[in-house]
């Protein structure tokens, strides 16, 4: 993390809260008081930004500069809301085509989803606002470019994400192992958003639960499961497929 990228001391960090820049996260000294320490947690009373309480330690390895135990994150994006794209997409008489991501946490994987989605028209890409990626240099170079053209949407949560979609119409389609049924006998037509989890725990049980239909890919060798970008770029392009026939039928 570049430290153009980041905000030190807590007086900076309230202003730049208050002014509303784009945090991702904030670290604070596990061990901060005082007066300065409760205005802060008064700025972000009401915000959604993830607050990690660390040791001093943490932050000293983060930088060298005077931190006062507070440095925030920096978004390397304005981060856009579901809410608005949604009827936006309507209105423009398109059939939304959404990617929400479950925990997932490794910068390179969100990079090369991001960049799958730029390149098959996707519309925007859900992540939530706390336990997972964020976008920095390393997901922006890996996306080659495409976190600065495709919408990312920062929400309160998934779970949150999916009802709002189900309720606007959108078809949600989780990728899990636990499906029986496989990716290519869902029909994609109309509004879609396709959920994928993390490598090791998956899309949550709560968000399957909701989700309209399950579906899986599935795997003949011995490993037993596909890097999650690959999976992504699998399904995203069955949905492509599938509406580019749709159209070649018409």
């Amino acid at each position: 993390m570049k430290e153009n990228e980041m905000i030190f001391g807590i007086r900076a960090v309230i202003e730049a809260v208050e002014a509303g820049k784009e945090i991702d996260k904030i670290l604070v000294k596990r061990e901060l008081q005082g007066d300065l320490s409760k205005e802060l947690f008064a700025a972000l009373a009401g915000k959604d930004i993830p607050v990690q309480r660390v040791p001093g330690e943490r932050l000293d390895r983060v930088t060298r500069k005077n931190h006062q135990g507070v440095i925030a994150f920096i978004s390397a994006i304005t981060y856009q809301r579901l809410e608005d794209i949604i009827p936006l997409l309507y209105e423009q008489g398109k059939n939304p085509f959404i990617v929400l991501l479950d925990g997932i946490t490794d910068v390179r994987n969100f990079g090369a989803i991001a960049r799958t989605c730029e390149c098959a028209g996707v519309d925007a890409i859900v992540i939530p606002s706390k336990g997972s990626v964020t976008v920095n240099a390393d997901a922006i170079k890996t996306s080659a470019g495409a976190l600065h053209i495709l919408p990312v949407c920062k929400e309160k949560s998934i779970n949150q994400s999916i009802r709002f979609l189900k309720d606007s119409g959108v078809k949600v389609v989780a990728a899990t192992e636990k499906a029986t049924d496989n990716y290519t006998s869902v029909v994609y037509d109309g509004p879609v958003a396709i959920v994928m989890g993390a490598e090791d725990t998956g899309v949550s049980a709560d968000n399957i639960r909701i989700s309209d239909h399950l579906v899986k890919i599935p795997q003949f060798g011995k490993i037993g499961s596909l890097n999650v970008s690959v999976a992504s770029s699998i399904i995203i392009y069955e949905v492509i497929r599938q509406r580019m026939n749709e159209q070649i039928i018409k």
